[in-house]
């Protein structure tokens, strides 16, 4: 008997049996393949054969066939596979959803898993031999003309639609002009597997000492699974080193992925590789269409990208020659999945790179405590950049006592004089705040009335620009009520200072200079993100005010002054994560200041001057901060000491969800004789969030084998439970997030 063993997109955990479809010989079957099989009443669903078997539990009567093949060749190789059956069993996920996960949205609906022929535009003889001037007054068209002529063999319509805003209408124009013309051509018309870059800068640019003993040492291992940790001080030339080993892997004829924390907010980055690596490079993230996602990764599949760019998801993508993984800011909390299949991006790198016997290199100037400690216990090799290139200097940090100095509004008046006499100087400011909006809080100033979410216990954020109450966690939004619904006073007033605020105050005390504000309010359309950093390396912006955005990767060589400020957020929070997470986000934007000639100035403004943390950093030694906390969590037995996972139940009922988690640790402690620790049930530190009351239960082992030899039969326990089908439950292996 010939058995397909088949992944559903189901929450069920298990596979499926089916019998090949009608007419379909079984030669032609292999794990890999996608196909559309029956499915309860009336149903018909795409699944990937993840096995064939000679058996099954089921007698052959009960047997339902599959209706059709969708794949002549396997969709997913079988390291895919493994992969997928790997992840599956660590997060305790049901196979199913973490085979469908890996997919594009396309795929998953079962469409064709083809390149479809894409317009190219290239110009007519007419348009060769025209005189741009003649389109001087029609400046889209001359554009878009002058984009078009300088790439002989012609444009694609994505790129196009990519580069341009509104490009439908001069595009027709300079159509009906018979200046361009339309071909189609396939994108999978070049099957040749050879990798060609377009250019060779890359070699070109000479890497110092330390840069080049990096390079060395991970090209001397490019043969087999080593992981790196390249732990440079921001600006130290991290970027250089990626460029090289990519280039390197390319040379040998392999692939690279580089995974980095968002899209939208690395331009620069991404600019950088085309511009080493060519336009053949696949850039993958959610902002993408369905058929762009759909066909970047069917390039990376076929072998046709020479070098895959993208967020956490791009971690699944099938790369056949993959040489190379790259995890920029290896620290950031965005590799971690927070609903669904909560995977980490990082983690499944590192697996993966074991089982493709490639290396992989895990960059950050402020490397998380997991990585440092694997790279003190040899599990790592660390690779140091300690110099800045072009040997500027590490920027001063002053930590600034603001209790005793006059404010304006959120700006002391000690960071306000270094303001003016930086901007005097014709330099640049960079004030971080990572608190969007213009008021956290907004409260009656006859009765105290503050205004909440209805649906989270939670204060609701003032954004004046709209006149609205807006909800950051539920995106629940109101007016701004006249009135106070409790006593009827119109006398509210606003607690606290968020960015829009703060550019408020700004705007009022130096009304002459141009402000730029970046963070996810004023970055909402499409390409405002780059629009604002062209505008800040053109110099038509003297301060910017953003949030954590700011912090990541950016390059602002004539950024002289950075100004931190609330230091304080982080400091006595109940997330034992707290202060690392405050240590790498100060380091990180005072990694901004002094990047070029120019000494930089870092003002730290803070209640608590004398916190040991804030002075451990205002000396530039994240390595003692993450000595020293890395001894407080080793004291307390917590992560990377330990190993945790973070059961989560939400319902519209309190009740429910505790009894729940009171079953399942129950369950637990009877399956474990003690052997693993609980904690809990106790509710999320955000109690209810989106109209449902969340609790969790904290489950916490010295051993990683214990806890996922138990939490396997647990979790099969768990999904039988008449109480789980009361409640939306989820098991976080290695949770990033108690919220």
């Amino acid at each position: 008997m010939f058995i397909l063993r088949v992944a559903l997109n189901t929450p069920l955990r298990n596979l499926f049996d089916y019998l090949p479809p009608d007419n379909c010989p079984a030669e032609t079957l292999a794990p890999g393949q996608r196909l559309q099989v029956p499915f309860g009443k009336g149903s018909v669903r795409t699944g990937i054969i993840i096995s064939i078997s000679g058996t099954s539990e089921l007698p052959k009567h009960k047997l339902k066939k599959a209706i059709a093949l969708l794949d002549e060749v396997p969709l997913l190789p079988k390291k895919h596979l493994q992969l997928i059956e790997w992840a599956s069993h660590y997060y305790h996920h049901p196979i199913g959803d973490v085979a469908f996960t890996s997919l594009p949205a396309a795929l998953r609906k079962g469409k064709a898993a083809k390149i479809k022929q894409e317009v190219v535009w290239r110009l007519t003889e007419s348009g060769k031999k025209l005189d741009p001037d003649e389109l001087s007054r029609a400046k889209k068209q001359l554009a878009l003309f002058l984009f078009i002529k300088q790439i002989p063999d012609g444009v694609s319509q994505s790129r196009i639609t990519n580069e341009f805003k509104n490009s439908r209408q001069p595009l027709r124009t300079l159509f009906t002009k018979k200046l361009i013309e339309k071909t189609g051509t396939s994108a999978t018309e070049n099957h040749d597997k050879t990798i060609h870059c377009q250019n060779d800068i890359s070699w070109q640019l000479k890497p110092n000492e330390e840069q080049q003993n990096a390079i060395e040492k991970i090209i001397a291992s490019s043969a087999t699974y080593h992981a790196f940790l390249l732990n440079g001080i921001t600006g130290s030339g991290k970027t250089e080193v990626y460029l090289q080993i990519i280039r390197h892997t390319l040379d040998s004829g392999k692939q690279a992925l580089v995974l980095v924390p968002e899209i939208g907010l690395t331009p620069q980055f991404i600019d950088l590789i085309k511009d080493r690596f060519g336009e053949k490079i696949v850039v993958l993230h959610s902002g993408l269409s369905e058929g762009e996602r759909l066909l970047g990764w069917l390039k990376a599949r076929d072998g046709q990208a020479p070098v895959v760019l993208g967020t956490r998801s791009a971690i699944w993508t099938p790369m056949p020659n993959l040489g190379m993984i790259i995890i920029d800011e290896e620290h950031d909390l965005s590799y971690k999945q927070q609903d669904g299949l909560r995977y980490s991006a990082r983690d499944l790198a590192l697996i993966r790179g074991q089982r493709e016997q490639i290396p992989v290199v895990l960059g950050s100037a402020t490397p998380s405590m997991e990585s440092m400690k694997n790279a003190r216990d040899g599990r790592y090799q660390e690779l140091r950049l300690l110099k800045r290139v072009n040997d500027s200097s590490l920027p001063d940090i002053q930590i600034h006592d603001v209790r005793n100095d006059k404010m304006h509004g959120a700006i002391s008046q000690y960071l306000l004089n270094n303001i003016k006499q930086c901007l005097k100087n014709r330099q640049q400011v960079l004030l971080f705040l990572n608190r969007r909006g213009y008021a956290p809080v907004m409260m009656c100033h006859d009765c105290g009335f503050i205004s909440q979410c209805p649906r989270c216990n939670v204060y609701m954020t003032f954004h004046k620009h709209k006149n609205m109450l807006c909800c950051h966690h539920c995106d629940h939004h109101e007016r701004l009520p006249q009135k106070c619904p409790d006593c009827s006073s119109h006398q509210f007033f606003e607690l606290g200072h968020g960015t829009e605020r703060l550019e408020e105050t700004l705007a009022d005390l130096l009304p002459e200079i141009k402000i730029l504000r970046i963070d996810r309010d004023s970055t909402r359309r499409k390409g405002a993100m780059q629009t604002m950093l062209k505008d800040i390396h053109a110099g038509d912006a003297d301060i910017l005010i953003g949030t954590q955005m700011l912090a990541k990767g950016h390059h602002f060589p004539n950024v002289t002054l950075v100004g931190i400020i609330d230091a304080d957020r982080g400091l006595f929070s109940v997330d034992y994560r707290a202060s690392e997470r405050l240590a790498q986000i100060l380091m990180q934007v005072s990694g901004r200041a002094g990047r070029s000639d120019r000494p930089g100035t870092v003002i730290v403004q803070t209640h608590h001057p004398d916190h040991p943390l804030l002075n451990e950093l205002a000396s530039h030694n994240y390595e003692q901060t993450t000595q020293l906390l890395l001894e407080e969590r080793q004291q307390a037995q917590l992560p990377p000491f330990s190993y945790q996972a973070l059961l989560r139940a939400e319902s519209n009922k309190q009740q429910v969800a505790v009894k729940f988690l009171n079953i399942a640790r129950t369950k637990l402690q009877a399956l474990t004789d003690g052997k693993l620790d609980t904690y809990g049930p106790v509710s999320a530190p955000m109690e209810k969030r989106a109209g449902r009351y969340r609790f969790q239960l904290l489950i916490q082992s010295g051993s990683r084998q214990t806890m996922k030899r138990f939490l396997t039969p647990w979790v099969e326990c768990l999904g039988n439970l008449p109480e789980s089908r009361k409640v939306r439950w989820s098991l976080d292996v290695d949770p990033q997030d108690m919220f």
